[in-house]
């Protein structure tokens, strides 16, 4: 990748960062501290540290990210094409943040104390999506899903929860799945 998509990718992460202050964000965890992880889902210290359960997801955003810009754009450079997956990721962090977002992630899910990612988790975020995309830009396609396939089997075990689901909920509630997040024991 060249210096000047490295640099690119840089100016979306600070752009990210300033924007997502302007919308009054945190800049990290209300407790003050920083957290390398963060290992409980449901309190108000989830998606406020360096990674949480919620990480892999991201890291599944890169590589389907990778899989989707080397099929519609095959020419373009792996600096563009990571470029433009750095972007994508931001304005998802963006968007997610948004009081509209959030009120919908209580309203369809169990996260019912969701108040969105402090700055430092969406930048962590997208640090983990660029790590799905370097990833897939390495293995071979099948090793992506399986990599993909392992990580939603994994979080969809220890914390009835992944990408599948999240996306779903979002979109679709189902009220059984909703009732069954919610019962994960402390």
């Amino acid at each position: 990748m060249s210096r000047r998509h490295a640099f690119l990718i840089l100016v979306v992460a600070g752009g990210m960062a300033a924007i997502l202050l302007a919308m009054g964000r945190l800049p990290i965890a209300a407790s003050g501290t920083i957290e390398l992880w963060h290992g409980r889902v449901n309190d108000a210290g989830n998606s406020q540290h360096l990674s949480d359960w919620y990480s892999p997801s991201h890291l599944i955003h890169g590589l389907i990210f990778y899989a989707v810009l080397r099929l519609a754009m095959p020419r373009a450079s792996l600096g563009l094409r990571a470029s433009l997956a750095a972007v994508t990721e931001a304005a998802w962090e963006i968007a997610e943040n948004t009081p509209a977002v959030i009120n919908r992630y209580r309203e369809a899910t169990a996260a019912l104390g969701y108040t969105g990612d402090s700055v430092l988790n969406s930048l962590s975020d997208l640090g983990f999506m660029l790590l799905g995309f370097w990833l897939a830009s390495r293995l071979p396609p099948r090793a992506s899903v399986a990599l993909a396939v392992g990580l939603e089997l994994l979080t969809l075990v220890l914390i009835r929860d992944n990408l599948t689901l999240n996306v779903l909920m979002l979109v679709h509630p189902v009220p059984a799945i909703r009732d069954w997040q919610a019962s994960l024991p402390g």
